[in-house]
């Protein structure tokens, strides 16, 4: 079983540590104190938790996203677009993260993509690296 401190959990939920403990004040989580004195939340606990806010997220209520068989599908900005006469690289930030997507110039020209633009980055692959940090 995997135990995040309160300072780790708030980097994952992307909320400041104040909010993780008013959410565990208000039921939302449950902190334990292990042997060193902090306070820490299981992983599966976190990771409901990290679900439940997202599907609140102002961000997936004001930009809903359109029907498609992609379920890995991240909202963001695009910060940069740098093309040249064949391929076009483009850079989205979505929330802390940035995605980078490599695709046609004329593709990214039909879109309108400059920085600025809403864009959702779909990932669909047949292999998906996960690492442990």
């Amino acid at each position: 079983m995997t135990d995040f401190t309160v300072k780790e959990a708030a980097a994952l939920l992307g909320v400041s540590d104040d909010t993780v403990r008013r959410g565990a004040e208000g039921g939302r989580l449950t902190l334990t104190t292990g042997a060193n004195g902090r306070s820490h939340v299981e992983g599966a606990e976190l990771a409901a938790l990290a679900q439940e806010l997202a599907a609140e997220h102002e961000l997936a209520a004001a930009f809903p996203t359109s029907r498609a068989s992609a379920r890995n599908r991240i909202t963001g900005i695009v910060t940069k677009v740098t093309k040249d006469r064949v391929m076009a690289q483009v850079e989205l930030q979505a929330g802390p993260f940035r995605i980078v997507s490599l695709m046609s110039t004329e593709a990214a020209d039909e879109l309108g993509l400059e920085p600025g633009t809403l864009a959702v980055a779909s990932v669909k692959a047949t292999n998906v690296v996960v690492e442990l940090p």
